[in-house]
């Protein structure tokens, strides 16, 4: 028969089993990324995925589901078993404009997701194809006041936060080009590299490279400094244009009901991973800043979007549905 004593010897481990029951890795962990291979958040997972394989000792890897502006990946992580085995690796963007985009979305986003830890901002660049006559910015002002019809704007889809920060800057511009819709950053990055369309807005983690080989020429870049890479590049707030904080924000996301120590878990893990300086550096060459922050702070980050890029979508009466 037991004794009292080894009863409460036993205690902290049986009360604990529960608690590590809730952070347990046992099978393969998915990266659900809901855009096609060759954008920001694709190139970021399969630098992470290495590293978490690592830390975790289970296989990562990465899932592309493109499909519905985000939401088709989004909502197959919203569904997906709560036990920390399924993320969603997305531009955090895409999340906050959605519930102003859509009158019927397959989930809903404060209670089907829950934020574990915000990973990267990259600003973006504004970039054109070397076929349009402008070389800096008051050249291109000045051709697409003149020539509205002949700039075509690629963006990753109607509501895409880099449509709505090309809106913002074309309105001020006084003019209205073409814009075209793509399925995702990199096709309308393969558009514009192919001169298919001649203007793009895009994160500078994608969109860098191709600057960098000439493809593009980059004109301005968002965000409070100049890019390292890039830095004849003015800022939009050095040229006076708005959006001038509008760029990509990474972030992880776990299916809503997901235990909080899990949550927990995976916020220590990507912060371990992010830390690492040969990841800092790979992200750091890619025009990306680490910006690490926990659930607390990514949703409210979250909800602060969702109401400022809300009222952007309203006032332009931007609808997909």
């Amino acid at each position: 028969m037991p004794t009292r004593r080894s009863l409460l010897l036993a205690t902290p481990t049986l009360l604990a089993t529960p608690a590590l029951a809730q952070t347990a890795f046992d099978h393969t962990i998915r990266i659900i990324v809901p855009f096609a291979p060759g954008g920001t958040s694709d190139i970021l997972a399969r630098i992470l995925a290495p590293e978490l394989t690592k830390q975790l000792g289970q296989s990562v890897v990465v899932e592309n589901r493109p499909g519905a502006a985000g939401n088709l990946g989004a909502d197959a992580v919203a569904k997906a078993a709560p036990d920390g085995h399924t993320i969603l690796l997305i531009d955090a963007g895409i999340l906050a404009t959605a519930p102003s985009l859509f009158t019927r979305l397959p989930f809903d986003v404060r209670r089907d997701l829950a934020p574990a830890t915000m990973l990267i901002y990259a600003p973006y660049i504004l970039a054109v194809h070397p076929s349009l006559p402008a070389k800096d910015a008051a050249e291109l002002t000045a051709y697409a006041k003149a020539n509205p019809s002949k700039v075509n704007v690629a963006h990753s889809g109607i509501g895409a936060a880099n449509h709505l920060t090309a809106l913002m800057l074309t309105q001020a511009w006084g003019t209205e080009p073409v814009f075209v819709p793509y399925r995702g950053g990199a096709a309308a990055l393969s558009a514009a590299a192919s001169g298919e369309a001649n203007l793009i807005i895009n994160g500078a983690t994608a969109t860098q490279p191709f600057v960098q080989n000439g493809t593009l020429r980059g004109i301005a870049v968002s965000g409070a400094h100049r890019l390292a890479a890039f830095p004849t590049l003015p800022t939009f707030r050095e040229l006076g244009w708005p959006a001038v904080d509008s760029g990509t924000w990474q972030g992880v996301l776990l299916p809503g009901g997901t235990p909080q120590a899990m949550v927990a878990r995976w916020d220590e893990v990507l912060r371990a991973v992010l830390a690492q300086p040969e990841v800092t550096r790979r992200i750091g060459d890619l025009g990306g800043e680490v910006r690490a922050e926990g659930p607390a702070a990514f949703r409210g980050w979250l909800e602060s979007e969702t109401e400022s890029w809300g009222a952007i979508i309203r006032a332009n009466n931007v609808k997909l549905d």
